[in-house]
């Protein structure tokens, strides 16, 4: 049974259930969730926890398997955490959380939890994994995309008792915190903590939040590329400088908006080759935030452009490997930055 991360809570007070899987990549989210269903299995009496982490393809599922069939000595109930940090069991293992599966509904002493990173689709359609959702109760951990994390902030700043001022103000304070943590949800919440020690409940305003709040963003350079088709020029900016401070790879920011500008060209021709968007889409293998981002931008880009793009991504493919281009910076950063600012205008253009 898949149960969205918000109503966790919500599930944990109709009735702990005795089989339940996180799966995602946030550290802070997970660990919030993990923490609320050991404080619920505690309340029930399961005081005893045994702790396993696969790591290896020579991990000892027998013992994982004793622990769920034993009865707990010190205890009358007992908590075993399953950790998979790989989130590849390998073939025993899929075997193992299967039958801790299928026997899980049927042992009250015992709840299982098993945690994992984020998973790709294939995987989610194993036949390990199909077990541990018929079973029990899968969470999906979802990261907090740039554009809800003031809305997550200020609902942090709201479990302290802190909001920030009404209006435009307020609005800016919001954003400048999101700006400064955005990519580490975890130093987020330090941060959003560390107001709530500094300053009394009630109102923050904005000069309160600069001087407290550091700048512990963190960028990949995917989320670069969705930023600059989102058009937003100041969010690319301050991510390209931050993955450049970071020591990131040139070659792999490269790679990221020359994906893009790929992937923006083959749908385009093939629209004018008579096909429908959809369709063309689907060939590109874009969908999900990408397929809206491309059903945005590709009705105002043309495919002149598009080629010029190309053209100017191959370019830049050398400036990052060390070769000089006629009329571009050598500096691969400044190419980077100028390609990117480029299509960045174009995407923002009404």
């Amino acid at each position: 049974m898949q149960v969205a991360a918000a109503q966790l809570a919500a599930q944990l007070q109709r009735g702990l259930k005795p089989l339940y899987t996180l799966h995602g990549d946030d550290p802070l989210l997970q660990q919030e969730a993990a923490d609320a269903i050991r404080a619920a299995a505690r309340a029930q009496g399961h005081s005893e926890r045994s702790v396993f982490t696969v790591v290896g393809a020579h991990f000892d599922w027998s013992a994982v398997q004793a622990a769920g069939g034993a009865l707990s000595l010190f205890a009358d109930k007992q908590l075993i955490e399953v950790r998979i940090p790989s989130g590849k069991p390998g073939k025993e293992g899929s075997q193992a959380l299967q039958q801790l599966a299928q026997a899980a509904p049927g042992n009250d002493s015992t709840l299982t939890l098993v945690l994992l990173p984020r998973l790709d689709a294939a995987t989610l359609k194993g036949a390990w994994f199909a077990a541990l959702d018929a079973h029990g109760v899968t969470v999906r951990i979802d990261p907090v995309e740039r554009g809800q994390l003031p809305g997550w902030i200020a609902q942090r700043l709201q479990h302290q008792g802190q909001r920030v001022v009404a209006g435009e103000e307020g609005q800016r304070t919001l954003a400048f915190m999101a700006d400064r943590v955005e990519g580490n949800l975890l130093a987020a919440h330090q941060e959003i903590q560390k107001l709530g020690l500094l300053y009394p409940a009630g109102e923050l305003g904005f000069d309160q939040v600069e001087s407290a709040v550091l700048n512990v963003a963190r960028y990949d350079p995917f989320k670069l590329a969705e930023a600059v088709l989102d058009g937003h020029g100041p969010r690319a900016q301050r991510m390209l400088d931050g993955l450049q401070a970071e020591g990131e790879a040139p070659v792999l920011v490269h790679w990221a908006l020359a994906e893009d500008i790929r992937a923006l060209y083959r749908v385009k021709q093939a629209m004018a080759d008579g096909k429908p968007l959809p369709m063309a889409l689907r060939e590109q293998r874009v969908w999900g935030p990408r397929e809206k981002r491309f059903e945005r931008v590709l009705p105002r880009l043309g495919l002149l452009q598009l080629t010029h793009w190309l053209q100017d991504a191959h370019r830049v493919d050398g400036i990052v490997k060390g070769l000089k281009q006629p009329d571009w910076p050598a500096e691969p950063w400044q190419a980077l930055h100028r390609l990117a600012m480029a299509v960045c205008r174009a995407c923002a253009a009404r």
